[in-house]
């Protein structure tokens, strides 16, 4: 009975370490960013106040409106190749006999890294290279836009393709039998049976699948980087891409911290209403 009045007394300080740890980590970063973002650094002198001349900057910026049709394009792409697919090939290999050694080629690539699996796509997909000789083209799949963005979402879709399947598997699995015998004996099957039937009890972990998609696709990075690093030129940039580089190789800090924000923005407000609506 002495006990609970005990835990109840110290129950903040439980918590502290981990509260504790996302603030430094997590939200100190984004305050600092969100104040560099006013004013114009460049890394080595103190930073001189700017108030908005950054983000007014950002409506100016040609680069930046490539960044953000391509970002969008990657969002597009991933709903509809990895989450589109690996729904696909859940639904096909779940009720067969050995259904989930089909599956297990699909789960490999997940295993590797964005950046490893650029490097070994970059020479497959270049000009004069493997996907040339094989399809007997000569096309710069990486060279021109938006072939090299379509190009990229082929390489994102090989890899993020296997753990949809896997989370569209444990949805099915968590799905009750009973609803799906009363339809077949309904009369319903294949795509009736999935339209009315299993795919409205998915929704939940759908929205989940999505709502992970959406997110990753938003901050894109490492495959365009090493695959393209935003070019040729900058037509195949996404906005991480540009926050780096800004960032990073042109050491205008300010600007690069801007164009975090508004990733940071872009990437809460899409969602909270895809979330909003879901819970609609």
């Amino acid at each position: 009975m002495t006990r609970a009045p005990m835990l109840g007394r110290f129950r903040y300080g439980y918590v502290a370490p981990a509260a504790l740890l996302v603030a430094v980590l997590l939200y100190a970063p984004f305050v600092w960013t969100a104040y560099l973002s006013l004013t114009r650094y460049d890394g080595l002198a103190a930073p001189e106040w700017a108030g908005l001349a950054n983000f007014a900057k950002l409506l100016d910026d040609p680069a930046l409106l490539t960044s953000t049709r391509n970002t969008l394009l990657w969002v597009a792409g991933t709903m509809i190749l990895p989450v589109g697919l690996g729904l696909l090939v859940a639904v096909l290999s779940y009720d067969i006999r050995g259904g989930a050694w089909y599956r297990v080629p699909f789960m490999l690539p997940y295993a590797l890294s964005g950046a490893g699996l650029a490097m070994v796509w970059s020479p497959v997909l270049s000009h004069g290279g493997v996907a040339n000789a094989l399809l007997g083209v000569d096309t710069a799949f990486l060279q021109e836009a938006p072939a090299n963005t379509l190009s990229m979402l082929l390489v994102w879709t090989w890899q993020q393709l296997g753990v949809n399947t896997l989370l569209f598997v444990v949805g099915l699995q968590s799905i009750p039998k009973e609803p799906i015998e009363a339809a077949r004996l309904d009369g319903a099957g294949g795509w009736r049976l999935f339209r009315h039937v299993i795919w409205p009890l998915m929704r939940p972990l759908t929205a989940v699948v999505v709502g992970l998609a959406l997110v990753a696709s938003l901050k894109t990075f490492d495959i365009v980087w090493v695959m393209t690093q935003g070019g040729p030129g900058r037509n195949s940039e996404t906005l991480a891409v540009t926050m780096y580089k800004e960032t990073f190789v042109a050491s205008d800090y300010g600007y690069g911290s801007a164009v975090a924000v508004l990733l940071t923005v872009v990437t809460g407000l899409a969602s909270y209403l895809y979330l909003r609506r879901q819970v609609r």
